[in-house]
């Protein structure tokens, strides 16, 4: 079984860096075969987790998106009716032709399961869903399995890694939480922050990214609508390394693109005429 500190190198060369609290979360996760729940503010890279696993361990990584109205259909699998129609009118009616694998719809949880290679199953924002389906998905992972009426029961090749992800919209039921393996993930500090800036913004130097982090953690002490999370802070730097290529001095870089690490008007506002120049 994959060690911390290799969990570590995996998890950076997908450029994701994850800190000690996190990456024993995972490795417990993988040792005792247990669903991570990771909880945490947006943007602070929970579904990114999710595709670095997927990487570092070279699984399949298969993402269903949370939503309210989500039923088990959307979820495990669907037929294609139509073409089933068309089978049978052309005398291909034979339950076992029509109810094969050209015809059957994978859904992620389907696809999760029949990974030739194993999978690493993303279910996002799970709070997003309904009750009944967090009650069904609760089933599904106690046993890795679907039954499909025309087709019998299918179980896991091999037993997905699920990550699940929350931004707490709703308390999610104890039982699922019991289920699980939990971990709050909370925003970096400058240290870890200036080191992911500089594994996922290409061409930024130590100085840029150490001037972008202090500029972000002090705009994160306001009061604001929406603090930035991690996610913005990347994209905000990115942003601004693509201004200064054009030509722009660093700072006024750093203004034009504070868009990209603010989304509501009156942060931008509380922060117009801000000078972001170093020192």
């Amino acid at each position: 079984m994959i060690g911390v500190a290799d969990l570590a190198s995996g998890l950076a060369a997908e450029k994701y860096v994850a800190d000690r609290g996190l990456l024993t979360a995972v490795r417990l996760a993988l040792t005792l075969d247990r669903p991570l729940l990771l909880e945490g503010e947006p943007g602070v890279g929970k579904t990114d987790l999710a595709r670095a696993l997927a990487g570092a361990t070279g699984r399949e990584l298969v993402r269903l998106q949370c939503y309210e109205g989500l039923d088990s259909a959307h979820a495990l699998y669907d037929w294609n009716y139509p073409k089933q129609l068309l089978a049978a009118r052309g005398g291909e009616s034979a339950p076992e032709h029509i109810y094969g694998d050209e015809f059957l719809l994978e859904r992620p949880l389907l696809r999760a399961l029949r990974s030739d290679n194993g999978a690493v199953l993303l279910i996002d924002e799970i709070d997003r869903s309904d009750e009944p389906f967090e009650a069904f998905l609760l089933e599904f992972l106690s046993e890795f399995q679907v039954t499909i009426p025309e087709r019998g029961t299918i179980r896991a090749n091999f037993t997905p890694i699920v990550v699940l992800t929350s931004n707490r919209t709703r308390e999610l039921h104890d039982a699922l939480k019991r289920r699980c393996l939990y971990h709050w993930i909370e925003l970096p500090d400058a240290k870890r922050e200036r080191e992911i800036l500089q594994l996922q913004v290409p061409g930024i130097g130590a100085d840029a990214a150490a001037h972008v982090v202090t500029a972000v953690h002090d705009i994160r002490s306001k009061e604001l609508v929406k603090p930035p999370g991690l996610a913005e802070s990347i994209e905000w730097a990115r942003g601004a390394m693509a201004l200064e290529s054009d030509g722009e001095a660093w700072p006024i870089a750093l203004q034009r693109s504070l868009g990209l690490l603010l989304k509501e008007r009156d942060d931008l506002v509380a922060l117009d005429g801000v000078d972001f120049r170093a020192g």
